[in-house]
């Protein structure tokens, strides 16, 4: 992203008034430089997966596909991810591609000749919305939904195309295929069965309308075993593809949504309970040995060798161990989903509050290079972070506050916790306190003089809902959403006292506070600035509407850093705070909803993309361009001087009104000291000039 405004005048410009004559010169600060990310692509809950070698391909929503290194099962490692156009809840694999039914964006095709690098070559958008794939040869059977069965030659998977299909009775959500046959779940119209011995002119041959809603499907031998919701699993005889019979059934006790075969055993993803293990030894008896429960939805699986592979929606991958199927043991999971809400910079290392996926730890010794060293899934959803010592102290959302050890970055440990009244949203810790803003709980001080024992012992329950906050000296400055900004005495942490407010005119989220002024973070109206010289009564004096969601706020020097959601990051020049101006900014992959700035580089926590890292100059005037003396309006014209400090490309701009600029005059690989004439300076009452590195 370039930044295009106008710096204030002030600290980096000079303006001359000559007669009737305003002349303004300003330059624009170089943009943040985007240098590393972890984890390197989108992610998002688990909905489907397929085992193929070494790796674990997971449907993930709308952060398309991601693929996790299972050599070391109990060790599994999220490696590569490609975003599809569409919702990723599919999966199949055959050679070197992976074939995902993306929902309304249809099948789409990705190479995985490199799993570390999966690139999407091609796609077909089905006239319903993909639901699930079976490949077979040089042909893809899509379950179509309301569209039934789709067939899909991949012969040339960079332009696969659309050669038959059949519309069934019911929604298509489901599809295996067997020999010359595809057996489909439809839905409510239960299992039918489709001879595709032809696939340009595929034909019903059977069907059994099981008592449920048929989910997924999957055949072995003489059998297909329907995943039927609330009907749970059903065995189907197909030995007699045009009259198949129900010979048994088990009932489980949530809905079945997926079903994977392996030896005698059925492994059924049965939504909120989790995986059931189905002895189907006699089919017509099948008999529950085992199950195994998360923390959130099995909606599909995969069984090879002795482990089970659970798509567990928001938790993500889990791996159990099924070397005895009655006794089923969870050794390991891979987070494929999470959202940055939050980031603290420690030495090497950053630990980000992930959501769901609880507290990250990242190596961050090479910036360009960010590596995962560990993390602690916490009980909550990990919105804030501090560090204290040896302590990460999380903000944990309906959990409230965790102390987690990270005196070992390689082995977080959670230690204690104390659950808040509301939902802990942000934390900052300052001396033998926690200060926590707990949403519509407020204000809430916590004792941390022994970590192993936090003790609640104040707060003040604020007007609005407590979103962020930043503590100097005696007071603890609030975003307080729709009630703006508070200020409260915490000198006695015992005895907190209201100073007084400021309603901002958005959506307080978060504030930083630098010398006498408070800089909040204000949702859908920017950044706002809060004069707090006199705590008891502060004073909005300037802001700037940035043009995304303002999420947070970090300071450094003469600039404002704000995580802008859609936004990005942006760069606002707060060297006078009645007026601030964007002077640069960054685009990010994702929704930036946090910053924070450590020696040269700013660390934003970008929602489903994780970290990102940019390296900012603590000194903007390091870089920018600068207007120096003389500068004199001469019978030649107007003459200034631009000082140009890093060898670039520039372009000098022109307006009369500050609101259109037109390009003016472009300088190439230039450098040092350079004199700008304008002969036609005389020709308009005002006039405004701007340097841009380009």
């Amino acid at each position: 992203m370039r930044a295009e405004v106008l710096l204030n005048a002030g600290a980096f410009t000079r303006t001359a008034w000559v007669g009737a004559l305003l002349i303004q010169l300003s330059c624009r600060a170089a943009d943040p430089v985007w240098v590393g990310q972890w984890p390197g692509y989108v992610r998002g809950p688990a909905q489907a997966v397929v085992v193929a070698g070494d790796y674990a391909y997971v449907a993930c929503h709308g952060a398309g596909l991601q693929v996790i290194n299972i050599r070391n099962p109990t060790n599994p490692v999220g490696i590569a991810g490609c975003d599809t156009p569409g919702t990723a809840v599919g999966v199949a694999v055959s050679g070197n591609y992976a074939f995902v039914a993306d929902y309304d964006a249809g099948l789409q095709v990705i190479c995985i000749t490199n799993p570390a690098a999966p690139v999407r070559v091609g796609g077909y958008d089905t006239s319903g919305s993909a639901r699930a794939v079976a490949v077979s040869g040089n042909y893809a059977y899509v379950a179509d939904y309301n569209a039934g069965l789709q067939v899909i030659s991949i012969a040339n998977p960079a332009a696969p195309v659309r050669v038959g299909s059949y519309d069934t009775s019911g929604t298509a959500r489901g599809v295996a295929v067997s020999g010359n046959y595809a057996f489909v779940a439809d839905g409510s119209a239960g299992l039918q069965i489709i001879d595709i011995s032809n696939p340009v002119a595929p034909v019903r041959v059977g069907g059994y309308d099981t008592s449920g809603t048929a989910q997924g499907v999957a055949v072995s031998g003489n059998y297909a075993y329907v995943a039927d919701f609330a009907a749970g699993l059903q065995v189907i005889d197909i030995r007699n593809p045009t009259a198949p019979a129900r010979v048994g059934g088990y009932d489980t006790t949530g809905y079945a949504q997926g079903v994977a075969l392996s030896g005698n055993y059925a492994y059924v993803a049965d939504q909120w309970t989790g995986m059931q293990v189905i002895d189907i030894s006699n089919p017509t008896a099948p008999v529950r040995v085992a199950s195994y429960a998360f923390e959130d939805d099995a909606l599909g699986v995969a069984v090879l060798g002795n482990y089970a592979f659970v798509a567990a929606d928001q938790i993500g991958l889990q791996v159990i161990g099924i070397m005895n199927p009655a006794s089923p043991v969870r050794v390991a999971r891979c987070d494929t989903s999470g959202n940055a809400s939050a980031v603290a910079v420690s030495g090497n290392y950053a630990y980000l509050a992930d959501f769901g996926s609880g507290l990250q730890i990242i190596d961050i010794s090479n910036p360009a290079h960010p590596v995962h060293v560990s993390g602690y899934d916490t009980p909550g959803n990990a919105s804030g972070v501090a560090l204290a010592g040896r302590y990460a102290y999380v903000a944990d959302s309906s959990a409230g506050l965790q102390v987690i050890d990270i005196n070992n970055p390689a082995a977080p440990m959670r230690v204690s916790g104390l659950d808040t009244d509301g939902d802990a949203y942000a934390v900052t810790v300052s001396g033998n306190h926690a200060f926590v803003v707990d949403y519509l709980a407020g204000f809430q001080v916590i004792n941390i003089s022994n970590p192993l024992n936090p003790v609640r012992v104040g707060g003040y329950d604020t007007s609005g809902a407590a979103q962020g906050l930043a503590v100097s000296g005696n007071y603890a400055y609030v975003a307080d959403e729709s009630a703006g900004l508070q200020v409260l005495d915490i000198s006695n942490p015992t005895n907190v006292v209201w100073m007084g407010n400021c309603d901002t005119t958005g959506n307080a989220q978060s504030v930083a506070v630098a010398g006498r002024y408070a800089y909040v973070a204000d949702g859908n109206a920017g950044l706002q600035v809060i004069d707090v010289a006199n705590p008891a009564h502060p004073v909005q004096v300037g802001g700037y509407d940035t043009q995304g969601w303002a999420y947070d706020v970090a300071v450094l020097g003469n600039c404002a850093y704000v995580a802008d959601a859609q936004g990005g990051l942006q760069v606002i020049d707060i060297s006078n705070p009645t007026n601030p101006v964007r002077v640069a900014g960054c685009d990010t992959p994702g929704n930036a909803r946090a910053v924070v700035l450590s020696g040269n580089y700013a660390y934003v926590a970008d929602g489903e993309s994780g970290l990102q890292i940019f390296r900012v100059a603590e000194d903007l005037t390091a870089l920018r361009p600068l207007w120096v003396p003389p500068m004199n309006l001469t019978t030649n014209g107007l003459e200034a001087w631009l000082q140009l400090k890093t060898q670039a490309n520039y372009r000098i701009e022109l307006s009369t009104n500050l609101a259109t600029w037109q390009p003016w005059l472009r300088l190439t690989n230039a450098t040092g000291t350079v004199r700008v004439l304008d002969p036609t300076a005389h020709a308009t009452g005002k006039k405004f000039y701007r340097a841009v590195i380009e």
